[in-house]
């Protein structure tokens, strides 16, 4: 194990790959798929020293436990990767050779539009099952359902159940990496025997949320059982696996069921989105200064992003919540994508969105500043929405325009003077978010002392 340690500095995060009951009282036990972070080195180069979520410490063995990686996979990740798409019945057949029992992919129907195809190699030749969908819901014998094709998939890789062969061995498309794989050789899945759903807190058309417990810790599970709905979660949660920040949402985890149901399971946030925290308590509770620290907050976590070269593409108050600590957290992820990525065809919420990013979908980290100032707004409206009393298709004639919001009531002139800044047209004329964050911190500094 000699170098180890090198390439683990401390607060790095590790998975334990077995069960460690301790040897001396020095030692930290573990059991399989605790998550430990690295605090300090030993004398021994095979043992670390190192803290369990609930703050315990002690030495652990190296060999135990497993580095947590980034996910950058080179292929496309996929819920699905036995799922070809448009591919004609006799490029299916050509993928399926040389004949092997069991091998299988699905396609999409050629003479059934919108339907699905699953195509499985049995004894030297190829089987076409048509898959019905039907109110929702897939079958291909018309006496068993499934909500989902990762469900159907699931169903005949146990049981043939009427095929000529059970479903064994998937056929990945070319250049497409199966998520769970990534995510479990990466270090990020959870187990589902491990993760109680507790309670729903919010449904949206994606995804439901739920308030969970995994392994003592109280944590925040989305909840998608939609393929297509599922694959960009995915695309999400393989992000937040590249980001570590106090100020971003931390993901704990991810898990990939066989029944097609996906759970990425987050940190909890206790106090809800920051837009829900400013309107329930607003100017009568929240003072100056805690305003100025949320801005501070989210800021900080934009500012690692930018480093990073990282894009959020949907930064509100909507997408950030509160720690119980009272601590702003940017959350949602599902529109990010590295800086070098700049086209995105996505539905966009044209209050916060740049002028530059609704006309050309160019995004980068200058549109998050824009977004950034219309959070601002918000957070020093208590919540309210932006562009007030004028309508929706009017909003992007009068921004190009130069229209300007004016400042929330009581807004300090300097802190308006940085939102206005954030809204030049002319994306260059922009300040960073290294720039935005020191003179929010001047400015703290300066009430502070008053």
């Amino acid at each position: 194990m000699s170098g180890v340690q090198a390439s683990w500095p401390p607060g790095t995060e590790c998975v334990a790959k077995y069960n460690f009951q301790g040897i001396s009282v020095q030692d930290l036990p573990f059991c399989k798929g605790d998550v430990l972070t690295i605090i300090g080195v030993t004398k021994d180069p095979n043992w670390y020293k190192a803290r369990n979520p609930v703050g315990g410490e002690g030495t652990i063995p190296a060999n135990y436990v497993q580095k947590r990686q980034g996910v950058k996979s080179g292929g496309k990740l996929s819920l699905m990767p036995w799922f070809h798409g448009k591919i004609t019945r006799d490029q299916a057949e050509q993928l399926l050779c040389p004949p092997e029992t069991g091998l299988f992919l699905v396609r999409e129907s050629t003479n059934f539009p919108g339907d699905y195809t699953l195509c499985v190699s049995c004894e030297g030749k190829v089987e076409h099952y048509h898959i019905i969908y039907h109110d929702g819901k897939l079958s291909i014998d018309e006496e068993e359902y499934f909500s989902n094709l990762m469900q159907l998939v699931e169903h005949y890789t146990q049981d043939a159940d009427g095929l000529c062969t059970r479903l064994v061995n998937p056929k990945v498309m070319e250049g497409t990496v199966a998520a769970k794989d990534e995510f479990f050789r990466s270090g990020w899945a959870l187990s589902r025997q491990d993760l109680k759903l507790l309670k729903c807190i919010g449904k949206g058309e994606s995804a439901d949320v739920m308030v969970g417990d995994y392994r003592g810790t109280k944590v925040a599970v989305k909840c998608i059982n939609n393929d297509a709905t599922a694959q960009a979660f995915i695309a999400e949660a393989s992000v937040m696996t590249q980001l570590r920040h106090n100020n971003l949402v931390q993901l704990l985890g991810v898990i990939v069921e066989g029944t097609g149901t996906l759970f990425i399971v987050t940190e909890y946030m206790s106090k809800g989105s920051l837009v829900d925290y400013l309107r329930s308590r607003g100017r009568t509770v929240l003072g100056r200064d805690c305003l100025l620290k949320f801005s501070l907050d989210v800021c900080d976590a934009m500012e690692y992003l930018e480093a990073n070269n990282f894009v959020h593409r949907d930064l509100a108050a909507r997408n950030v919540l509160v720690s119980d600590e009272n601590i702003a957290k940017v959350s949602d992820f599902g529109l990010t994508k590295e800086a070098s990525s700049m086209q995105d065809t996505a539905k966009l919420p044209v209050k916060w969105t740049a002028p530059e990013a609704l006309r050309e979908k160019k995004f980068s980290t200058k549109s998050d500043v824009w977004s950034y100032g219309i959070l601002l707004w918000e957070i020093y409206s208590f919540g309210r929405v932006p562009y007030p009393r004028i309508a929706l298709k009017d909003v992007v004639p009068r921004v190009d325009k130069g229209y300007k919001m004016d400042a929330p009531d009581d807004c300090p002139p300097v802190v308006y003077d940085i939102m206005k800044q954030c809204w030049n047209l002319d994306p260059e004329g922009r300040p960073s978010f290294c720039w935005l964050r020191e003179r929010l911190q001047h400015i703290r500094a300066e009430e502070l002392c008053l």
